[in-house]
C-alpha cells in the first residue's frame, strides 16, 4: 500500500545539487506549488511501470528542484555542525543528499491503484510568513495520508522547508536527529558515505 511507501518516505531525505537550482517565478502562489509537486508524483505514479525507475526520477527530480529549498534544509537537518564543514564539505553533502532524495520518491512511487491528492487552497499563517499547506494523500484501498508542507518565501520565491507525515512528524526534526548522530561517529564523510549506499540500493 502506498501508505506504507509514504511512511518509508518519509524517512528518506529531499535534497537537490547546487548545479540543479531552478530559478522560480516569485509570483507563484504556496498553494500552487504544492499542487505541482504533487502532478509531478501522479505522473511518475501513473506510468511507473513503463517508465522504470530512471524515467520516474527524471520527472520527479525537476519537481523537487522547482519546490523545495533544499540548500536550506540540508543546513538546516545538519545542525551546528554544518558551520564546521568546509564549502567543499558542504557541497557534496548538499549533492549527495540530493541523489538520496530523488532515488528516494523514485523507488516509493512506482506504480498506481487510483490515488489522488487532495489540496487545501487556505494557507495557514504560521505568524512569521511561512506558510502551511495541507495535503491529503487518498487512496481507494487505504486510510487517506495527511501530508502538510511548510513554505517560506525565498528570492527565488515559495519554497517547501519541512514536510510533516500525519500532519505532525516533521521530516526537519528526524534527520537533524539522524544526520547529527552520524558525524558525531564518523564526521560528514561518514554520512556522505551513507547516503550514497543508500541511493545505490534504491536504484536496484
Amino acid at each position: 500500500m502506498l501508505s506504507r511507501r509514504f511512511i518509508l518516505l518519509a524517512a528518506g531525505v529531499l535534497s537537490l545539487s547546487p548545479a540543479a537550482f531552478a530559478v522560480a517565478d516569485a509570483n507563484v502562489g504556496p498553494v500552487d506549488i504544492v499542487r505541482s509537486f504533487d502532478d509531478a508524483l501522479l505522473q511518475a505514479m501513473k506510468n511507473g511501470r513503463r517508465l522504470g525507475f530512471a524515467g520516474r526520477r527524471d520527472i520527479i527530480a525537476p519537481a523537487i528542484h522547482r519546490a523545495f529549498d533544499l540548500p536550506l534544509m540540508t543546513r538546516l537537518m545538519t545542525g551546528l555542525q554544518w558551520q564546521g564543514l568546509s564549502s567543499d564539505e558542504q557541497a557534496k553533502l548538499v549533492v549527495a543528499f540530493s541523489d538520496f532524495s530523488v532515488a528516494s520518491y523514485a523507488n516509493h512511487f512506482d506504480d498506481y491503484s487510483g490515488e489522488s491528492f487532495e489540496v487545501d487552497s487556505q494557507p495557514v499563517d504560521q505568524g512569521n510568513g511561512d506558510m502551511v499547506i495541507k495535503t491529503r494523500l487518498v487512496q481507494p484501498k487505504d486510510d487517506a495520508v495527511q501530508l502538510n508542507y511548510l513554505l517560506r518565501k525565498s528570492d527565488q520565491g515559495w519554497k517547501i522547508i519541512d514536510v510533516y507525515l500525519s500532519g505532525t512528524i516533521s521530516e526537519l526534526a528526524s534527520r537533524r536527529s539522524e544526520f547529527s548522530s552520524v558525524m558525531r561517529r564518523g564526521g560528514v564523510a561518514a554520512l556522505i558515505d551513507q547516503l550514497h549506499k543508500k541511493t545505490a540500493q534504491l536504484a536496484h
